[in-house]
């Protein structure tokens, strides 16, 4: 027998939460059903205190929305969308597991986003419209899903496939993000060194260097110049270094801005192919999914597309549409925009020809997910040691540069 850990609603609708034993999640399932109580959540619970005090206080499934920002986030739709999915399976009316919902535990911003959604519901408003007057927050795709559910009378279905899509979509997010902790690491490290030794070290050499600083080598000169400029005017230089980036973070996020930004990242050898994938495997993921829900292929195309960061790749798939509006093969669509690879134009051929595009698509979606990962971990493989190459020779070019001024000291007194 095992323990299991379950959050549940009763009769009322009040949330309750406790412990039940039972040879499987199943039977644990059915046994707080007999009790009258709708299951919201339900963990294995010594498996949770093995994995950390937080997790024996049930967040390994994790009823509570993010906490720390001012409004909703991400991360609050995801849990919203997984305590909804799981209620409705149970049998719980819209309504009440907005009700149910809106009884637990959350942050403010989430308390009023769903009061909000609840109170448009009970007027008589469909749930993806109360959806849609939040756009900025739950996006078309989200939306257009919600919609698919009801028009099919499986909300609660697909609400869960939704928490899978959402799932791997964060997951693909997290691996990129994580990849890039290390580098920038080393990047920090790399200036605050040469700083280090531009202002603590190099002042030391000052005395020794001032009588023969015209004998000096070019490369000694250069080093004690940078030192001069990061002590005598390190503050000013903070300072514009601050304003300018924040002059060209505003500008990439302009319309110019990012077309050059998504140029130059597309000339990088390695990087380049791998955001293309990466991109390519959130249009086949939502696609995909919205597809297998029922929703048209022209809006599917619409809504994915416009899931696409890279603009060039946006701007090809719009020109997928009315190709198959006029009753051209998607397959054939898509490869003429040069911008899909043979493997996606073939899945998506027998995807048309067998009648299982979604399956395809979303198998698809799979194996460029793989390929990200894998190019994330060999263009780690290549910066890593690059990056340490570079600090190495920027600490030896200083350290000789300053060698070199001694030599050239000693060679005067003689």
């Amino acid at each position: 027998m095992a323990d299991f850990g379950y959050k549940a609603a009763d009769a009322s609708g009040r949330v309750v939460e406790g412990r039940i034993e039972a040879r499987s999640q199943a039977e644990a399932l059915r046994r707080l059903a007999d009790q009258g109580l709708t299951p919201v959540g339900i963990f294995d619970h010594a498996a949770a205190v093995a994995a950390s005090p937080v997790a024996a206080a049930g967040s390994r499934h994790k009823f509570r929305f993010a906490i720390g920002a001012d409004r909703s986030t991400r991360a609050d739709v995801l849990a919203f969308t997984s305590e909804l999915a799981v209620m409705l399976r149970a049998g719980l009316p819209l309504d009440g597991a907005l009700r149910v919902l809106l009884s637990m535990d959350h942050r403010p911003p989430v308390a009023v986003l769903l009061g909000e959604i609840l109170e448009s519901v009970k007027g008589g408003m469909p749930f993806s419209r109360a959806l849609a007057s939040r756009g900025e927050l739950f996006g078309s795709f989200y939306v257009n899903m919600v919609r698919s559910g009801e028009a099919s009378g499986q909300l609660g279905a697909v609400l869960t496939r939704l928490v899978e899509h959402l799932e791997r979509m964060r997951a693909l997010r997290e691996s990129v993000t994580s990849a890039l902790i290390y580098p920038g690491i080393l990047l920090v490290v790399a200036v605050l060194s040469v700083v280090g030794i531009l202002v603590f070290i190099v002042p030391q050499f000052e005395t020794l260097f001032r009588d023969a600083r015209e004998a000096l080598p070019l490369s000694t000169r250069f080093v004690l110049a940078a030192g001069h400029l990061v002590i005598g005017y390190g503050v000013y230089l903070l300072v514009g270094l601050v304003a300018g980036g924040f002059l060209l973070t505003r500008w990439l996020h302009s319309a110019p801005g990012q077309r050059w930004w998504q140029a130059r990242l597309a000339a990088i050898p390695v990087l380049g192919r791998v955001r293309h994938e990466y991109n390519l495997a959130r249009f086949a993921r939502t696609f995909g999914t919205l597809l297998s829900n029922g929703v048209p292929i022209l809006a599917a195309l619409g809504i994915a597309g416009e899931t696409v960061e890279d603009d060039r790749l946006r701007d090809a798939i719009k020109g997928v549409t009315p190709k198959v509006k006029s009753g051209g093969r998607l397959a054939e669509a898509l490869h003429a925009t040069g911008s899909f690879e043979p493997l996606a134009v073939n899945l998506v051929r027998v995807g048309e020809e067998t009648g299982t595009l979604d399956r395809m698509v979303l198998e698809l979606a799979t194996i460029l997910d793989r390929k990200v990962e894998t190019g994330i971990k060999r263009g780690l493989t290549m910066l890593e040691p690059a990056l340490i190459l570079v600090l190495g020779l920027i600490v030896a070019v200083v350290i000789v540069s300053i060698l070199m001024g001694i030599l050239t000291v000693n060679e005067l007194a003689i």
